[in-house]
């Protein structure tokens, strides 16, 4: 039987208060992921955390699930630019796409060189006499099986943004950026490019196709395209897009519907959170279904 003295000196390493261990024993606390996740939205429901806390803090759960293959820009669908490129190219693609990074190719798309950042393209302009392979910073790879919230902490200890993912047989996969990796814990995040969204969730980019909101109601689309897409089954296009497709569909993928080709752009929490949306080709509408 343990002595007085020891109970007595267990009590004092006990830091925490009375209060807080009567609490603990008569409720206990999560003892898996999907009870902590509960235990959050019923915090909510009492006011004791926000809506936009609770959010992020199940992003961070959910997260640390997730891999870089779950959220990378698949290798069909990356802006990359070829190192034997002319400069007008480069710059056209560059204003084009808005990205601030690119992987640069030799060859073929799977022969990764190196990085460009967009800004050091003014060196060129100051310097022609440079070579660009001279501005290529070097490329990261990670496999598909990495975990977001290893990722995310190698980011930040290397102060690299952006990573090439590569399978299980070392071909390129995709890519996935810092802000990829952000996105899944706080949201879509815009940037000083993004234009204003307009108050139906649809508005003209710069190429002259759209980006539509998951959410945005099919007679919005009907308005906006001048299409004549049911409404009797589906409130948002969202949900009709996913059931032509027969799932929700991945970033990167487009499914074609009513003479609409819609792109996958953004996913969330196993829904469409933006298309990229344009007139398909004639013969892909008359097929309907998939596009590559």
């Amino acid at each position: 039987m343990r002595s007085r003295e020891a109970a007595s000196a267990d009590f004092r390493q006990d830091k925490r208060s009375v209060f807080e261990r009567l609490v603990e024993f008569i409720s206990p606390g999560p003892d898996s992921k999907a009870e902590l996740i509960k235990t959050l939205a019923d915090a909510e429901n009492r006011e004791l955390i926000e809506p936009e806390s609770r959010l992020m803090l199940e992003g961070v759960l959910r997260m640390a699930d997730m891999t870089a293959g779950d959220v990378m820009v698949p290798a069909t669908r990356m802006d990359l630019l070829a190192i034997e490129a002319d400069y007008d190219d480069i710059l056209a693609t560059v204003i084009e796409t808005a990205h601030s990074r690119f992987p640069v190719y030799e060859g073929q798309r799977d022969n990764i060189l190196g990085i460009l950042m967009a800004k050091d393209l003014l060196k060129l302009q100051r310097a022609p006499e440079l070579n660009l392979r001279t501005l290529l910073r070097p490329a990261v790879f990670v496999p598909e099986s990495k975990r977001l919230n290893e990722l995310l902490r190698d980011f930040r200890s290397n102060r690299n943004h952006l990573a090439m993912v590569i399978d299980e047989f070392g071909n390129t996969a995709g890519l996935i950026t810092i802000e990829d990796v952000l996105e899944e814990i706080v949201g879509e995040i815009e940037d000083e490019f993004d234009e204003q969204e307009q108050e139906n969730g649809i508005y003209t980019l710069a190429d002259g196709s759209h980006r539509v909101a998951g959410d945005v109601s099919i007679s919005a689309v009907n308005e906006a395209f001048g299409t004549e897409l049911s409404v009797d089954d589906f409130d948002t296009i969202g949900g009709m897009v996913a059931q032509e497709h027969g799932r929700v569909p991945r970033r990167g993928e487009a499914v074609i519907v009513g003479g609409l080709s819609f792109t996958v752009m953004i996913t969330r929490g196993g829904a469409v959170r933006w298309f990229r949306v344009s007139r398909a080709p004639a013969e892909k509408a008359a097929d309907g279904g998939d596009v590559d």
